[in-house]
C-alpha cells in the first residue's frame, strides 16, 4: 500500500470515538496515526496498519 506522511485513510473499524478518518503522521516499521475526531495519536506496526486501511481518502502533493 502506498502512503505517505499527510495523507488521510479510513479504517475498517471506527475509533470509539466514532470517527474512522486518520491522518498518517510518521511512516516506517510503524506508523502513526491520529484520529481526526478526537486528535488520539496511536502507533501501531506495519503489517496491522496495512490490514486495517480501508482507503486512502486525501493524498499530500
Amino acid at each position: 500500500m502506498e502512503v505517505r506522511v499527510g495523507d488521510i485513510v479510513q479504517t475498517r473499524k471506527k475509533h470509539p470515538c466514532g470517527s474512522d478518518r486518520w491522518e498518517i503522521l510518521r511512516v516506517g516499521m510503524d506508523f502513526r496515526l491520529r484520529c481526526l475526531g478526537c486528535g488520539r495519536l496511536i502507533l501501531i506496526p506495519r503489517p496491522k496498519a496495512e490490514k486495517s486501511i480501508k482507503k486512502v481518502i486525501a493524498k499530500m502533493p
